[in-house]
């Protein structure tokens, strides 16, 4: 399987969420637009519940480190959030399931990674792009990277412990020796 990637350009990030839009349905454009804003692995973006956004925080514990990410949302993902609740006001999950409404003796569940991964690797062989779940975060960093070129900001955004990582996360280590091979001609 091949390593997904970041994307690239603003552009191609809301093509992708038009695609998604219109291939799924809007609540997997949300999930990409969201996703991008927050940059949280899917596991922890899936789990999110309207309870853990106060104000314009969103305060979720990661599930594989364990920290506590403490995220100030910005206005796109405020007017995603807001969106959501006016359409689903009983919702348990900003990211709910549909399918088990059905089933009245059914808990409620978020969307499944598997169902989110499927979607964006759809899209992905359309804008020819290895999407995957981890491209959220990626192109989170990645973008955050080309804009203040402070691989350090980027590294405690996505809550990395090396800068190494992190580099390597977002595709700017290959993308630099690719760089190199180009522009030094001997």
């Amino acid at each position: 399987m091949a390593e997904v990637q970041a994307v690239k350009n603003v552009d191609t990030i809301n093509l992708i969420g038009h695609l998604l839009e219109i291939r799924f349905s809007k609540q997997l454009s949300h999930v990409w637009h969201f996703g991008i804003n927050v940059a949280l692995r899917i596991s922890d973006l899936l789990s999110i519940k309207f309870s853990d956004i106060h104000d314009d925080r969103l305060l979720v514990k990661e599930s594989k480190t364990g920290k506590l990410a403490n995220i100030k949302l910005n206005k796109k993902a405020l007017a995603i959030v807001e969106k959501i609740k006016q359409e689903h006001p009983m919702h348990l999950y900003l990211f709910q399931s549909h399918r088990n409404q059905q089933s009245l003796n059914k808990a409620p569940m978020p969307l499944s990674r598997r169902y989110i991964a499927k979607a964006f690797a759809e899209v992905g062989v359309e804008t020819k792009i290895n999407l995957g779940t981890h491209s959220l975060r990626k192109t989170r960093g990645y973008m955050l990277y080309k804009q203040s070129n402070d691989i350090t900001k980027v590294m405690k955004m996505l809550r990395h412990n090396s800068t190494g990582v992190t580099l390597r996360y977002i595709g700017l280590t290959q993308e630099s020796i690719d760089n190199d091979f180009i522009n030094l001609e001997l």
